[in-house]
C-alpha cells in the first residue's frame, strides 16, 4: 500500500511538472520568446557551466531579443513560481546564472549587444549581453573607456552589478561606480528605469547587488575619454623564499599606501615555487597617461631582487586592454574556455593592514602546503585603495557596495589538475587553510570582507562579508520589489 502511494505521488508529481513545463512553453512561444529546453539536442552545450564543479540542469534556457521579452520570459517563470536568473556571460563561479541549483529557469542575455555611444553627455547604454572585451572595443571607437575587469569574456551584468574592477578603478572608480540609470524588469514583469533620481532605493541595490532584485537589461555609464597612451609593466620572480616573498608583500602594501597616483593600478599575483619552500612572484603594473610611471614603480622595484623576466609595453590604451587580458578583445573570435575550480576571496582593510605575522604566515602556508597542492593555483592581490583611489572616494552607503575601506582585494583561486571535473575534495581544504593562515593572525574582529564577483558557495557568515552593514537595507528593499523570491540563488539577498 505504501509503495503504491509513493508511486502515485510521484506520478502527480511528475505530471504536475510536465504540465508546468508545457504552460511555460506555450506561454513563451506565444511571445516568440526563443528557449531550449532539456529534451534538446543543443540544450547540454548551452547549460555547461564556466566552472565545471557545477552541473546544474535548469527547466530552461530563453534567449530574448528584446527587454519586453525579457518581461514574458520573467512573468512566465513567476508564474510556475520558478527561480529565475540572468546569465549575462556565463562567468559565475559558481554557477548562479544556471541558478545556482537545478531546476531555475535561465534568461540568457546574449542577444541584448546594443551599445550606443552619445557624444552630446559622453555617457554610453550598454545592453546587459555584452562582455567586456567586445564593450572595451566599442567604446574604444568612440575615443571612451570605462573601469572594467581584465578578462574579456566577462559579461557586464554580474560584473556590474556586483564591483567590477580592474587595472583603471584606482583612477575612475569600480564599474558600478559609473552607472548613472538603468532599466531593470522587475519579478512581477514590470520594466522600470532606475537613476539617483528614479526609484532611488532600487538604483542604490543594483548598485552592489543587482541579481537579487530584478533583471538589468541596460545601464547607462558615465565614459571617460581613453588616455593618449599608456604603460603596463610586468615583472616576474621565478623562485622567491619565503623571507624574501613575505617581504615583498609587505613593501607592496607600504607602496601601496604612499603617496601614488590614481592613473596607477597594480596587482601580485602568487603561484606554486620550483622547490618547497618558495613561491613564483609575479608584479603587474599599468600606468594610464605620458609621465611618471616610471617614477611611480622605481620605489616598489628597489626592495625586490633582480626579476627573473621584465616587460615593459608602453601603447595606446586598447593595446593595454589586450596586454592586461592575453585574450582576444573579440570574443566572437574565439570559443570561451572553461574549468573546474574553487575561488575564495579576502578584502584587506585599509584602516588596518595585513600584519607582519599574518603576511608571514600566509607566504609560509604557499611556499608549504602550496607546493604540496595537487591543485594548480594562484592567487591575485588586486591594489584598491591607496592615496588618490577612486573606489575608496566613494561613499560607503552611496552605493550598495560594502567595502570602501579596502586596500587589497585577493582572489585565491585553485583548479583540479586537469582543470575538468571531479574537483579533489582537499581542494576546498587547502584553499580554506590559505584564507585562515591570513585571518588566524589577525584581531578577532578585522574588519575584513569578502568580494561578490569571486563568489564562494561554501562561505561562513557570507550575508555579512560581502554585503557588510548594507544587507538590512538590501533585504527590505527585496521584499519591496521581488517579496515571492523570484530571483534567489545561493549567496543573494533574500
Amino acid at each position: 500500500m505504501l509503495l503504491w502511494l509513493l508511486v502515485n505521488v510521484a506520478t502527480i508529481l511528475f505530471c504536475a511538472l510536465a504540465q508546468d513545463v508545457t504552460m511555460l512553453k506555450q506561454r513563451l512561444a506565444a511571445h516568440g520568446v526563443s528557449a531550449v529546453y532539456p529534451v534538446d539536442d543543443n540544450f547540454t552545450a548551452l547549460s555547461q557551466a564556466y566552472n565545471m564543479r557545477f552541473n546544474f540542469t535548469p527547466v530552461a534556457i530563453v534567449f530574448p531579443a528584446s527587454i519586453p521579452q525579457v518581461s514574458v520570459a520573467v512573468v512566465a517563470g513567476a508564474a510556475q513560481k520558478l527561480e529565475v536568473v540572468a546569465r549575462s556571460g556565463g562567468h559565475s563561479y559558481i554557477a548562479n546564472g544556471l541558478g545556482g541549483n537545478n531546476g531555475a529557469l535561465v534568461v540568457d542575455m546574449r542577444n541584448l549587444k546594443a551599445i550606443t555611444v552619445r557624444s552630446s553627455n559622453n555617457t554610453a547604454i550598454i545592453e546587459t549581453g555584452n562582455r567586456l572585451g567586445n564593450l572595451a572595443l566599442a567604446l574604444n571607437a568612440a575615443g571612451r573607456a570605462i573601469p572594467h575587469g581584465t578578462c574579456s569574456y566577462i559579461g557586464i551584468g554580474g560584473h556590474s552589478g556586483y564591483g567590477g574592477f580592474g587595472f583603471a578603478s584606482r583612477m575612475w572608480g569600480l564599474m558600478l561606480d559609473t552607472v548613472k540609470s538603468a532599466t531593470v524588469v522587475l519579478a512581477n514583469g514590470t520594466i522600470v528605469p532606475t537613476s539617483a533620481h528614479v526609484n532611488t532605493d532600487l538604483f542604490w541595490a543594483i548598485c552592489g547587488a543587482s541579481p537579487s532584485f530584478g533583471i538589468v537589461a541596460s545601464i547607462e555609464v558615465q565614459t571617460f575619454k581613453a588616455p593618449s597612451s599608456t604603460i603596463v609593466f610586468e615583472y616576474t620572480w621565478d623562485s622567491l623564499d619565503i623571507p624574501t616573498a613575505a617581504t615583498a608583500i609587505s613593501s607592496f602594501q607600504t607602496f601601496a599606501r604612499t603617496n601614488i597616483p590614481p592613473e596607477f593600478g597594480a596587482e601580485l599575483v602568487l603561484r606554486k615555487g620550483p622547490s618547497r619552500g618558495t613561491v613564483s612572484f609575479a608584479w603587474t603594473a599599468a600606468y594610464y597617461g605620458d609621465t611618471g610611471a616610471h617614477a611611480t614603480v622605481a620605489p616598489f622595484l628597489k626592495s625586490l631582487p633582480k626579476p627573473s623576466n621584465a616587460t615593459i609595453t608602453p601603447g595606446s590604451y586598447i593595446n593595454s586592454v589586450l596586454v592586461l587580458s592575453g585574450k582576444p578583445l573579440d570574443t566572437s573570435a574565439a570559443p570561451d574556455v572553461t574549468d573546474a575550480f574553487y575561488t575564495k576571496s579576502l578584502m584587506t582593510p585599509e584602516s588596518a593592514p595585513m600584519s607582519a605575522a599574518a603576511i608571514t604566515a600566509f607566504v609560509t602556508y604557499m611556499a608549504t602546503q602550496g607546493y604540496s597542492s595537487e591543485t594548480n593555483w594562484y592567487v591575485e592581490v588586486e591594489l584598491y585603495g591607496g592615496s588618490n583611489s577612486a573606489v575608496n572616494a566613494v561613499p560607503l552607503d552611496a552605493t550598495a557596495f560594502a567595502k570602501r575601506d579596502t586596500l587589497f582585494t585577493f582572489q585565491f583561486h585553485a583548479s583540479s589538475p586537469d582543470g575538468k571535473p571531479p574537483y579533489p575534495s582537499d581542494g576546498f581544504t587547502f584553499m580554506d587553510g590559505m584564507v585562515a593562515s591570513i585571518l588566524d593572525n589577525e584581531p578577532a574582529n578585522w574588519p575584513y570582507g569578502a568580494y561578490l564577483n569571486y563568489m564562494d558557495d561554501r562561505l561562513a557568515n557570507a550575508a555579512s562579508l560581502y554585503y557588510g552593514t548594507h544587507y538590512a537595507r538590501l533585504k527590505s528593499i527585496k521584499a519591496s520589489v521581488d517579496p515571492q523570491n523570484v530571483f534567489r540563488f545561493p549567496v543573494g539577498v533574500a
